[in-house]
């Protein structure tokens, strides 16, 4: 699959295995710059211990504004093998991870699939979430079916003039929705473990003899919960999110009102104010000023005003760069 690559949308059709680079930045060599324990993904997915996220080096987008553009760029990389990652995967179970979490993995698919394969036949049992701008190829998701249990990804943009602006992705929304369709299609409505709590490996299988959690009933359960409990962990599912960009109220309010309608309460909604400015954007100085609390708040109205049901919203503070990971090779 790599010796003429159309694993993304580029379609580059370069031949990875002869070490030629695709538009990802990256040839045959599986690259990561971090495993770890992620405390910062939204409640279900980070729970307590935090998410069990590897961080792979390139990508193929070409977002200006990329928090995480050394690693995006490729500068940030340490080859690993296919064998090594499995290693990685139960190395962060036994620290014990809500999940494995992977970021940006599109464009090693084919190398991580025996990965996912091999660690679950030595015993990984928590659940396998792909992380992802969406800008997918439908044909290379199918591939992961059954290797999946949550799927993570992102709605960026609805205009196409955003989304070639600020990275490089013509027909972004609708290769995106076609993707998202594919992953709730592969993993079906949302599914929360009902204690949250992740089951140990010495019980050799998921607590499937106890209830598992709705949307509905997850909803119920935080709703009525403590301020400070995180409450019970994804099983299964799919959680779109949305970073909401300077000055771009009207095409989130519009990624929103194309989601609810689409998917309705079969998805959640994570709807994110975290934008930070980070990294050269002289050339895009709309963005420097950072995201206004009162369009977010409006765009918070407007998503609730639509009817959502199933929606995660963020607090102040998180435009800040002390969210970015530092990318020093742990854990790998």
């Amino acid at each position: 699959m790599m010796n003429k690559c159309m694993l993304c949308p580029r379609k580059c059709g370069v031949n990875r295995l002869e070490n030629e680079l695709g538009y990802c930045g990256q040839g045959a060599t599986l690259t990561a710059a971090r495993a770890y324990l992620h405390a910062w993904e939204e409640p279900c997915i980070s729970g307590e211990n935090g998410s069990g996220t590897v961080f792979f080096s390139g990508c193929n987008m070409r977002c200006v504004f990329c928090q995480n553009a050394e690693i995006a760029k490729g500068d940030v990389a340490k080859a690993i093998s296919s064998e090594r990652l499995a290693e990685i995967f139960l190395e962060l179970q036994e620290k014990k991870a809500s999940n494995i979490n992977l970021v940006t993995p599109t464009h090693f698919v084919p190398l991580i699939m025996p990965a996912i394969e091999s660690a679950k036949r030595q015993g990984l049992i928590i659940p396998v979430l792909y992380n992802t701008s969406a800008y997918e190829n439908v044909e290379t998701l199918k591939m992961l079916e059954g290797l999946i249990d949550i799927y993570l990804p992102d709605c960026k943009y609805y205009s196409d003039d955003l989304a070639v602006k600020y990275s490089n992705a013509a027909g972004y929304f609708d290769i995106s929705i076609k993707a998202i369709e594919e992953m709730l299609r592969q993993v079906g409505e949302p599914e929360f473990f009902n204690d949250g709590v992740i089951p140990r490996a010495d019980k050799g299988a998921f607590y499937e003899e106890k209830h598992v959690l709705t949307a509905a009933e997850y909803n119920e359960y935080i709703e009525n919960a403590e301020d400070d409990y995180l409450g019970p962990l994804m099983k299964k599912g799919v959680i779109i999110r949305h970073l909401m960009l300077p000055g771009c109220l009207e095409d989130s309010k519009k990624v929103i009102e194309e989601l609810l309608t689409r998917f309705g309460d079969k998805v959640y909604l994570s709807v994110m104010n975290q934008f930070t400015p980070h990294g050269d954007l002289g050339r895009f100085p709309e963005l420097m000023q950072g995201v206004k609390t009162s369009d977010y708040d409006e765009l918070i109205d407007y998503a609730i005003d639509l009817g959502i049901e199933n929606g995660f919203f963020q607090g102040e503070g998180t435009d800040s760069e002390s969210f970015i990971p530092a990318f020093d090779f742990e854990g790998l």
